[in-house]
């Protein structure tokens, strides 16, 4: 087996000033891992000849693979291919299978060729051009002894697909890299040093080809698994094992696997069991229907929402009683029980989560400081509900509840299931 090393360039101004973000990165890294070529350094320059060649020399002391996107455009701050001609001592000529391309590309576009279109199919004479079947800017591979270099376009879906269609298939034929296996099993309500102390005597024994990875977010906290080894159903049998060893120690967080957010664990539940569900949302402001909302299908399952943000919207709209607002307050055990009841009768839905707290930053009280929320789910059988202190970041606070209010009413539903099943 051949142990692969790569980076990644990314080159562009827009990139290092924040005007745009850096997902191709991210997402080659993904890819290259997942046929066991090692990603050890992620780069990002400006539309500097100096700095390209900087880059790329300091690349090729350390690593096998080198991978660059951006700056093969049209236009004159799209230096790179003069650059790399340069740094491999060679002149850029005209290809006419990419002029063919392009031509025919902007054809089906309905655009015209211009002086800027025809320059784009200028190559690196000594190169191998790598066709893009998705924009004008050809990828283009070059070698030196030992070292790959592939050059690609920043436009992300340009780039993705060259990676899937063709470059991840070489890199397989090219290098003997060896089988890798992921396993990521997801965990809510818990915190990464809580969880560590709690398996730490089975993350010792992990054999020393798996590795473990905590990955913490709000409200999720995410286990990676990750194995190295000959063959993938070798592998996948030894991260089973200890898949099994650990769920008995995790069962009270953990909701699911592969890398699976909540609201797609919930919609599965929900549609399995030909449920519905609706929520009433306070504090969230409606952060946990666009959650929802965002798996394609969700119509299914999903009545609709009440952003009861303000009490009269609370009294109004849900019918929560003024005398309980008035006693209890918004943010309480007893306004936020029935906003879940009431919005589920509300929505004639079987289900119903409701939230109610101080997100921050002001308007905390030493009775109920910024970071206290209430959070409640209901059914036809029964309510339940819970009070969580989550700090004193306004965004961490509305992500953190609208994900343990989705959890709690899985929790709910399994419950419920489990009843029927008994009966």
């Amino acid at each position: 087996m051949q142990n692969v090393n790569a980076e990644i360039i990314t080159i562009g101004d827009e990139i290092l000033i924040g005007q745009v973000i850096d997902t191709n990165s991210a997402w080659i890294a993904h890819q290259l891992n997942d046929i066991g070529i090692n990603v050890s350094q992620i780069t990002s320059i400006s539309d500097n000849k100096d700095h390209i060649i900087n880059a790329l020399d300091l690349a090729a002391s350390s690593v096998d693979l080198i991978l660059v996107t951006g700056g093969l455009g049209p236009t004159k701050d799209d230096i790179t291919k003069q650059t790399i001609a340069e740094y491999f001592q060679t002149r850029l000529i005209r290809n006419e299978a990419v002029l063919d391309h392009i031509h025919h590309l902007l054809q089906l576009r309905g655009g015209q060729m211009n002086e800027l279109n025809i320059h784009q199919a200028d190559v690196p004479e000594t190169c191998e051009v790598i066709p893009n079947n998705y924009g004008t800017a050809p990828c283009i591979w070059l070698e030196k002894p030992g070292k790959v270099f592939v050059f690609m376009p920043g436009v992300p879906f340009e780039m993705m697909g060259i990676v899937s269609d063709q470059l991840l298939q070489r890199f397989q034929q090219l290098y003997n890299t060896p089988a890798i296996v992921h396993k990521t099993l997801m965990l809510q309500g818990v915190a990464e040093s809580q969880l560590a102390l709690l398996i730490e005597s089975w993350e010792i024994q992990l054999p020393s080809n798996i590795k473990l990875a905590y990955l913490p977010s709000p409200g999720i906290l995410k286990l990676r698994l990750t194995a190295k080894g000959d063959t993938t159903e070798i592998l996948s049998k030894m991260i089973a094992q200890e898949v099994q060893k650990v769920l008995p120690i995790i069962k009270d967080w953990y909701y699911g696997d592969n890398d699976e957010p909540l609201e797609i664990t919930l919609a599965k539940l929900l549609k399995d069991n030909n449920k519905t569900m609706a929520t009433a949302e306070s504090c969230t402001g409606g952060k946990i229907a666009s959650m929802i909302t965002s798996v394609p299908g969700s119509s299914q399952y999903y009545n609709g929402t009440v952003v009861s943000y303000s009490n009269d919207v609370k009294t109004n709209v849900l019918g929560v009683n003024p005398d309980i607002l008035a006693s209890y307050g918004a943010v309480s055990q007893q306004t936020v029980e029935l906003m879940a009841q009431r919005v589920r009768e509300l929505m004639k839905s079987d289900y119903a989560i409701a939230t109610s707290g101080i997100a921050g930053p002001d308007g905390g009280t030493p009775e109920k400081p910024v970071g206290t929320v209430w959070i409640a789910v209901a059914s036809k059988k029964q309510v339940i509900s819970r009070k969580y202190l989550f700090g004193d970041n306004r965004e961490r606070n509305i992500i953190r509840s609208s994900i343990t209010a989705m959890n709690e009413l899985r929790k709910l539903i399994l419950l419920d299931l489990k009843i029927v099943e008994k009966n």
